[in-house]
């Protein structure tokens, strides 16, 4: 693998991204309301030409995008992500009219997009998902639920996946997905070009006002819109599918496939801002006769902060470049991108809250912000636990699980 360090221009985009999370987009996040989506923060991130960079981007750009901002504003990172995680279905499999009527509006920061894939039993487990598509003369009506969906109920229009056959599926161990030629592994449930496993599900493309569709906000821990959707006979057509009838899983992985190492740069964007406070705070901190940095138990937590954070870095950007280099083993590594960032910034922001004391603590301080914002990444997009079932697959392979079961 090639050393990871940026170039001077990608090192000066970087710093003018933190510079433009502090200076223009931070004001505009404190001043929203939390649990609901702020449009005047996603329309700077379209004048400012942010959202234009998620389509047609690497992963890398995307994951530096992503890791700059959130050092700045956590808000702004947030709302660009799930602008293009609720977006980029359109970009990977819309029709032509789908994406010229969606894709302006997003990338300027107009309209507002949603990824609909949890439900109340269904996560990682692409064969449980319990939204029905009923066949309605040339098109389907939709009824059930979706759950713990980012930018519900606010969104304009949502990213959906239903179930369109009438079968349970392959309820098997872990599977894979093959969009454009990167094999993916979903988790839980599997989806092959065969028909098997999470085959029957469908992707469509759902405006926000279309008739029996609903929804109602969620009060979670992390500051961002979370809702959940009811969908009463909803109609859609073929019009609206995004990609092809059955085989809307293909869609969702191949979304993720791109995102889930970004969700890694996210969390080290936070870990890095959690760190830089923590050397600022024991730095100038005295306490015993001088300043906290002179303690070496103290010393001695900064470094293995650094050092975690700098490894989980690192991770990330394999990663990104093996997505972007089309290497075959994109899905383990970003599922360990993935694990280990985020139980890194878990980490590293609670010992600089540790080091930092009650006044970190404060409702309003810097990292009483990044304690609340860093729990949901080890959860949401494959929780840890996923992630590790995924390399574990991975690492053994077909042909050792076959040798294994032989014996």
């Amino acid at each position: 693998m090639p050393v990871f360090s940026l170039d001077p221009e990608q090192s000066d985009w970087c710093a003018r991204l933190r510079a433009l999370a502090v200076e223009r987009l931070r004001p505009i996040a404190e001043k929203g309301e939390p649990g609901a989506v702020n449009r005047p923060l996603i329309a700077a991130l379209g004048e400012l030409g942010l959202l234009e960079r998620l389509f047609g981007t690497g992963a890398l750009e995307l994951c530096l995008l992503r890791e700059s901002l959130a050092q700045g504003c956590t808000e702004a990172e947030t709302a660009l992500a799930l602008q293009g995680l609720g977006a980029y279905p359109l970009v990977l499999a819309g029709t032509g009219g789908q994406r010229a009527r969606w894709l302006p509006e997003v990338r300027a920061g107009r309209a507002v997009a949603a990824f609909a894939l949890s439900e109340p039993g269904a996560g990682s487990d692409a064969a449980a998902l319990a939204l029905r598509a009923v066949p309605d003369g040339e098109g389907w009506l939709l009824t059930g639920e979706k759950r713990w969906i980012s930018n519900a109920p606010d969104a304009d229009f949502y990213t959906v996946f239903a179930r369109t056959d009438t079968g349970t599926g392959n309820r098997g161990g872990n599977g894979s997905t093959t969009v454009n030629g990167t094999t993916t592994t979903t988790g839980t449930g599997t989806t092959t070009g065969t028909g098997t496993g999470a085959r029957g599900v469908t992707a469509f493309l759902v405006p926000a006002d279309r008739p029996g569709l609903t929804g109602t906000p969620i009060e979670m821990l992390s500051p961002h819109p979370i809702g959940a959707l009811a969908f009463d006979a909803v109609p859609v057509t073929r019009d609206d599918v995004l990609g092809e009838v059955d085989h809307g899983f293909r869609v969702a992985m191949g979304t993720l496939n791109l995102f889930r190492p970004s969700v890694g740069a996210f969390a080290v964007g936070m870990a890095q801002a959690a760190l830089d406070a923590a050397l600022e705070h024991t730095a100038e901190r005295r306490a015993f006769g001088g300043p906290l940095s002179r303690l070496q138990s103290v010393a001695h937590q900064i470094a293995e902060m650094a050092t975690r954070t700098e490894a989980a870095r690192l991770l990330v950007y394999a990663a990104a470049t093996a997505y972007d280099t089309g290497a075959p083993d994109v899905p383990r590594r970003s599922a360990m991108a993935k694990l280990f960032a985020t139980e890194t910034a878990q980490y590293v922001v609670d010992a600089a809250v540790q080091l930092h004391g009650a006044r970190a603590l404060q409702r309003g301080h810097p990292l009483e912000h990044l304690y609340r914002e860093v729990r949901a990444p080890r959860i949401y997009e494959g929780a840890t636990e996923v992630q590790r079932t995924i390399i574990a697959k991975e690492l053994y392979g077909p042909s050792r699980q076959d040798r294994g079961r032989a014996r």
